[in-house]
């Protein structure tokens, strides 16, 4: 009875991130258009919008190679499979030994890299620049990644999400600066992953501007439909990789019942309910910087990682 609730817990938690990711988009988008005095689309949109590419037909180039049909799908599963892997509503399930940070690193690195070279497949100009934007994003976008997961090791002693939530949780941890610093750069790189505004604008597709609607120009019908989801997948990640981590409350503990579960889940969809609020109340007050201005940002990110890192290094305490 262990092993087949524990699937289950598994199974509910693969099922949810992947039901609820559209709807945190168009909750996102919702909230936006209102605070623009605007009706907006229903939070629903997402999941029609998907309902229709899947119904197109797929359209190709003469040039496309299999590297080209394959990497939505890729993408798709590489993307489910790191938001899977977050203890959402519960720590200890039964893959939780894998949700490492690093491993979620790297699983959003092949996915970035692959998507990438789909952009270049085609020889369009607007896929070679949003994959050189792409690749410029990266390499400070991951530095900052990785350095924050450095600052989260040093608190908890380890990089396995589950370990660092009940770490995090405890009392002993307190507030700490580099904490802080940890979560600004966080934020920062959530921002830049996600192609969202101050970095990109996901509502426009403006040659001179755009990053990852440039990588996608030459897809369509399912294809698309896998790569939007996929999007959609991975800012529900980050809202929900902060959570975990910054966050921890009312997660379900390995080996407590149904009700503690069902908490968690009832505030895990808070937690995303705010986190969507949050989001869109930023990009409604920001505006969108130059292109040129990116590695700056994500420069700042960089260093926020560097210095919570080294400040654990001179004093736990901070």
């Amino acid at each position: 009875m262990v092993v087949i609730f524990d699937l289950l817990a598994q199974g509910m938690q693969m099922a949810m991130v992947l039901l609820l990711a559209p709807l945190l988009t168009g909750l996102v988008r919702k909230i936006k258009a209102r605070l623009l005095r605007r009706q907006g689309p229903s939070v629903i949109q997402p999941y029609r919008d998907l309902l229709r590419l899947l119904r197109k037909e797929v359209v190709l180039a003469e040039n496309a190679s299999w590297l080209f049909r394959v990497t939505p799908y890729l993408i798709f599963a590489v993307t489910w499979v790191a938001v899977s892997l977050i203890p959402t509503f519960a720590t200890g399930l039964m893959f939780s030994w894998t949700a490492d940070l690093i491993v979620i690193v790297a699983l959003l690195g092949s996915a970035r890299f692959f998507l990438a070279l789909a952009g270049m497949d085609i020889g369009t100009s607007f896929g070679g620049i949003g994959s050189s934007r792409e690749a410029m994003i990266a390499t400070l976008a991951e530095p900052a990644m990785l350095l924050t997961i450095f600052t989260l090791a040093l608190v908890a002693g380890s990089t396995q999400l589950s370990t660092i939530a009940d770490v995090m949780i405890s009392s002993h941890v307190g507030l700490r600066v580099s904490l802080g610093m940890a979560l600004i750069a966080l934020i920062m790189v959530a921002i830049a992953e996600n192609a969202r505004i101050p970095v990109d604008n996901p509502a426009t597709h403006l040659e001179l501007t755009m990053v990852h609607e440039a990588m996608v120009l030459e897809y369509s019908g399912r294809h698309l439909a896998m790569i939007e989801l996929a999007a959609f997948l991975k800012l529900l990640l980050y809202i929900s990789l902060i959570a975990c981590i910054f966050v921890p409350w009312q997660l379900a503990v390995l080996g407590t019942g149904a009700t503690a579960h069902i908490l968690g889940m009832i505030a895990y969809l808070a937690k995303l309910a705010v986190g969507g609020v949050f989001l869109a109340l930023f990009e409604t007050a920001t505006a969108k910087m130059r292109v040129f201005r990116v590695p700056e940002f994500l420069g700042a990110a960089l260093m926020l990682g560097m210095l919570a890192t080294l400040l654990l290094f001179v004093s736990r305490s901070l």
